[in-house]
């Protein structure tokens, strides 16, 4: 990335955040924008990149780390389990369910993928980007309990999503034939295992000794949150160097420290709205540029009706599945379900598929899907998430008190400090 480029992105940055706030409520986003941004680029040749060069790599790991860690700090558990039944029926059932709805579709659709194959594809797919959505989560007019029911499930699922995106991938590796399936059953068991071992004690003891920098005075402010950033990285690194995974590992350091040290969270929470975000606008700029061209070039009306389930009854059965007992209306049943872009993590997850797997014809097929299922969702979601939310909000504000006091929608929970990226909480 030259000179030039740099300057191009500042210029980009600058300019949509002078309009930022007057699109906060039109159907324009900033994924939409830097997407379009990088297309562009890439078709001028201004953006040379391509999905496995060293620094498309590294950025992504950079941000997969982060997003992961800050969005677990987020999380308190003991108030999710307590108050927030939607976000957890979400991850606990639904998930799964997307997973295996997914891998049947993939099945019955895609000619020549093997069980591995749809099941890893479907778990890349799976995980949500409330992101894509800002609108709707951010809408103080949708009722409380559904925007967090959104914001938590997108804050924890790709979390939850990686232990099988992993081995799946080691699944597909061992069908490969390569080294074997004793070496990919050991590879997988010390990843899914070390790997949140490794999280847990970063996690735990970074937590303890930033508390007790801040108790005694002796760690200023600017470093107390300089040494929280340092945990997602040394759980990373700490669990690669014992052979586990170190994203894994990432995620479970930030749900420990987020538990255990939460009082220290508050700067992380901040850096994840400032920093985090440009790092997240430079990645779907970059796949604008490098990866959406390649991916449109290999699409096949079978893979474009896969992309196009996997983002409707794919996710919205099982949503509905999963709600089911708790009284929510049907709006509220189709709100959720719809309301599930796929973006950062899914495309951070499909360079994790060519970097265990490696290249070939259908792990590349496989590549382009993912590819348009994010695309398409940026500009679907995108496109929907104002209107949609206020279209939603106007049908629940349309009951009487009574209906509103006996609601399930209007359920009184706590509020956690979970992502709202890229816009304000406001449209009241």
């Amino acid at each position: 990335m030259d000179v030039q480029i740099l300057a191009l992105v500042a210029l980009a940055i600058l300019g949509f955040g002078m309009v930022s706030r007057r699109t906060e409520k039109s159907p324009l986003t900033p994924p939409m924008v830097f997407v379009a941004f990088g297309l562009g680029l890439g078709v001028l040749g201004l953006l040379e990149l391509d999905a496995e060069s060293a620094f498309f790599q590294l950025l992504a790991e950079l941000t997969l780390v982060l997003l992961l860690f800050t969005d677990a700090a987020r999380i308190d558990l003991r108030q999710l389990v307590r108050e927030h039944t939607i976000p957890v029926r979400l991850l606990s059932i639904g998930l799964p369910l997307t997973i295996v709805a997914g891998a049947a579709v993939a099945l019955w659709t895609l000619e020549g993928l093997s069980i591995w194959e749809a099941a890893a594809l479907a778990a890349i797919l799976a995980p949500t980007d409330a992101a894509l959505g800002q609108a709707v989560v951010s809408n103080q007019r949708v009722p409380v309990r559904i925007r967090q029911a959104l914001n938590v499930e997108s804050g924890l699922n790709d979390g939850v999503a990686l232990p099988a995106v992993v081995i799946l991938l080691s699944c597909m590796g061992a069908a490969e034939g390569g080294e074997g399936v004793a070496y990919w059953t050991v590879f997988t068991a010390k990843q899914v295992l070390l790997g949140p071992l490794a999280g847990v004690v970063v996690g735990y003891l970074g937590g303890m000794l930033v508390k007790w920098g801040q108790k005694s005075g002796w760690m200023s402010h600017t470093f107390q949150d300089l040494a929280l950033i340092a945990l997602a990285l040394g759980a990373f690194s700490g669990a690669e160097l014992v052979g586990g995974n170190g994203f894994i590992a990432a995620f479970t350091a930030g749900l420990t420290l987020g538990n255990t040290a939460r009082e220290a969270c508050k700067g992380l929470w901040e850096f994840g709205e400032a920093e985090g975000n440009l790092m997240a606008l430079l990645v779907f700029m970059i796949f604008g540029a490098a990866l959406v061209p390649p991916a449109l070039a290999r699409l096949d009306a079978a893979a474009v009706f896969y992309v196009l389930a996997s983002l409707t009854v794919v996710r919205m059965v099982p949503v509905a599945v999963s709600l089911a007992g708790l009284k929510l209306r049907r709006d509220t049943r189709l709100f959720l379900g719809w309301f599930g872009p796929r973006g950062i993590a899914s495309i951070l997850f499909a360079l994790l598929l060519l970097e265990e797997v490696g290249t070939g014809d259908q792990v590349e097929r496989m590549f382009a899907i993912i590819v348009t299922a994010v695309l398409f969702s940026v500009v679907l979601h995108g496109l929907t998430a104002y209107p949609g939310a206020m279209r939603y909000a106007e049908r629940l504000h349309g009951m009487d008190d009574e209906e509103k006091a006996s609601a399930s929608e209007h359920q009184e929970v706590g509020e956690m400090p979970v992502r709202r990226r890229f816009a304000e909480e406001r449209h009241g």
